[in-house]
């Protein structure tokens, strides 16, 4: 889990490592092993493994696709996997190995399960294969070279405030009353998402402006398993009938994703309740079109298509024998380690901002006008 010690990123200067450049004609010596391959790097033309979890997002489909293209357009030959629809991860935990076995240089992985991948990962490892995870941090294990992902502490600060800058707005002062939600328990970015919502939330919980009606504070008790928009709509229909009748108003909530941002509104409009604010995140074109309708509140514009073009420039790197460019070395610690990452700046969106913010989108932005 994330470390909490400082509030700002610790941009560590990651110097690239330089391969030799003696005039000889020694093939070693020149960054080249006389098969193709730099020194320290490997041959251009390697296998590239991609494993990632089932495609419960917008986001997880359109990464399947951009590393697929992306890999091939840089030379690479690339095995893209998705994990099945199982609430295991016995599908991931084969696909890696099968990814170790046909002789993959760099595995990158969206975690199914966080905690459960230490063996695989090991496997690789010990193979010499170049471990990143994507996205979710793999924990409990050693063996993760590096983490790339929208900083996601940040996303859940961003969340909380949307949170509290909706209610504001449609009610001045507090106290408001409102419903957490987290996502699932075997992805470790829910926790690092809460954290940071409650950050923002919790000395307003103590005080008393904000109130968690169904009393309901802990991640374990908000969790929403496999992020099913169905678990996420009986949560919510369960709420509604425990805690809110004989007109107790609900001001917001606290959604982590798009998904069950969806699902929270399908259920507090069929119980013909006014809809609270509602928080999200992955700008998922369902979501866009309630904001532009008023329903839901704000998601996260987290740009799928920049962090893979990260990605495969960190692979590019590993290719050459570099070191890849890192922007922090202090916040990700995996219970194990403190993995060495570089984080992409997340943004909020409501309707103020969503032109704005989709500009350049051009699946999103034709939604805004």
């Amino acid at each position: 889990m994330r470390k909490f010690l400082t509030r700002s990123l610790a941009v560590s200067a990651v110097a690239l490592l330089a391969l030799s450049s003696a005039a000889c004609g020694d093939s070693e010596r020149d960054g080249d092993s006389g098969t193709g391959a730099p020194a320290k790097g490997f041959a251009a033309d390697s296998l590239i493994g991609v494993a990632l979890p089932s495609k419960t997002s917008e986001n997880w489909v359109l990464a399947g696709d951009l590393f697929t293209n992306g890999l091939k357009d840089a030379g690479f030959k690339s095995d893209v996997q998705y994990a099945g629809a199982s609430t295991t991860v016995a599908d991931q935990q084969a696909q890696i190995s099968a990814m170790v076995t046909k002789g993959a240089k760099v595995i990158v992985i969206g975690a199914t399960d966080a905690a459960q991948l230490s063996t695989q990962v090991k496997a690789a490892h010990d193979a010499g294969i170049k471990v990143v995870a994507y996205d979710r941090l793999i924990t409990n294990t050693p063996d993760v070279d590096y983490y790339i992902a929208f900083d996601n502490f940040k996303v859940g600060q961003l969340q909380g405030q949307a949170l509290l800058d909706g209610m504001k707005a449609k009610k001045a002062t507090g106290p408001w009353t409102v419903e957490l939600f987290s996502g699932s328990p075997d992805d470790n970015n829910a926790g690092v998402f809460f954290n940071g919502a409650m950050d923002v939330l919790k000395p307003l919980i103590d005080k008393g402006d904000v109130i968690v009606g169904s009393g309901q504070k802990d991640v374990k008790q908000t969790a929403i398993q496999g992020w099913k928009a169905e678990g996420a709509q009986q949560r919510m229909d369960s709420l509604l009938t425990s805690t809110y009748t004989a007109g107790k108003t609900l001001d917001g909530v606290l959604s982590p994703n798009d998904t069950l941002a969806r699902a929270i509104i399908t259920s507090v409009k069929a119980a013909g309740k006014p809809i609270p604010v509602v928080t999200g995140q992955d700008s998922e074109v369902e979501s866009v079109k309630s904001i532009m309708a008023g329903e839901q509140y704000s998601t996260i514009n987290k740009d799928t298509r920049k962090l893979v073009a990260e990605t495969i420039t960190m692979v590019k790197a590993l290719q050459a024998g570099n070191e890849p460019t890192i922007n922090d070395t202090k916040s990700y610690n995996n219970g194990v380690k403190v993995v060495p990452s570089y984080l992409l700046p997340p943004v909020i969106v409501t309707k103020a901002n969503a032109a704005e913010a989709y500009a350049n989108d051009p699946k999103l932005s034709p939604l805004t006008k």
